[in-house]
């Protein structure tokens, strides 16, 4: 999955700071409107929180979650073990080669597709792991999302102190347009209900707020500067994205997301 390869996840942190993913795959659940038997395949399951969550909603029914991050797979297994959850399972597997025997009512994916850099290869596994009438449902990041963050990213890299970490650095995120996913949903036999990027917001406790996120999730950039020097590197980008864009009244700061929501119909 491009640069998440290499990446090594602090689970801990990430469920420290991961409040806006939270609300969003909150939003997501509720548009499941689930019965309770479904079976259901959590792709990007994280810290696995999500996952448990969803488990709770399905008395009669299983979740798988996957994800590629060992460090992620270990946090969830402890924190949601099967002897407290025995319709939950955690499974390590990369979202571009999704293969299960028995087949999903549901595959739901949140805040993760945006690290893959395959999303046909994506689309061809869920398909493959569908029941025919499951849904598919998503939300990752789209076209245009955090750009302010990026424009700020960008012009640290750019300083000298900096610029020699990031020799030959791939695009590390996958931000895409509707566009892209009504011409790849009917080629896996998918029939789109919902197609759309949504603006969403986030609200950060000023720098040190700023600071915590970029240190929990712009890993492809952070983990390229040496331990010593990195908060002084997340500390140069957060005082680039102030500059530009200061601290409201209350003390926030206000990213401009762009989530891509995805909901379809396996035919």
């Amino acid at each position: 999955m491009s640069e998440t390869g290499k990446i090594h996840w602090n689970p801990a942190d990430y469920a420290a700071n991961s409040a806006a993913q939270l609300a969003w795959a909150r939003e997501l659940i509720a548009k499941l409107h689930l019965r309770g038997d479904e079976r259901i395949l959590d792709v990007g399951c994280g810290d696995g929180k999500i996952t448990a969550e969803l488990a709770h909603a399905l008395p009669r029914g299983f979740i798988t979650g996957v994800d590629g991050s060992a460090e992620m797979l270990k946090f969830a297994r402890e924190h949601f073990p099967a002897k407290k959850f025995s319709n939950l399972e955690f499974v390590r597997m990369d979202a571009r080669e999704l293969h299960f025997a028995q087949p999903f009512d549901i595959i739901f994916s949140n805040a993760t597709l945006h690290w893959v850099d395959d999303h046909p290869a994506f689309l061809r596994g869920a398909a493959a792991c569908l029941k025919p009438g499951g849904r598919l449902i998503i939300s990752c990041g789209g076209k245009g999302n955090a750009q302010d963050v990026f424009v700020a990213v960008r012009a640290t890299l750019r300083v000298k102190r900096w610029r020699g970490f990031f020799r030959n650095l791939s695009a590390p995120y996958f931000f895409h347009r509707p566009e892209d996913y009504e011409k790849w949903l009917p080629r896996f036999g998918f029939k789109p209900q919902l197609v759309r990027l949504a603006n969403k917001d986030v609200e950060f406790a000023g720098r040190e707020g700023l600071a915590a996120w970029l240190r929990t999730t712009w890993l492809p950039y952070t983990q390229r500067v040496p331990a010593a020097q990195r908060e002084e590197f997340i500390g140069d980008v957060v005082e680039r994205f102030v500059a530009k864009h200061p601290l409201d009244a209350h003390g926030k700061l206000t990213i401009r997301m762009v989530r891509l929501e995805i909901d379809a119909v396996k035919q």
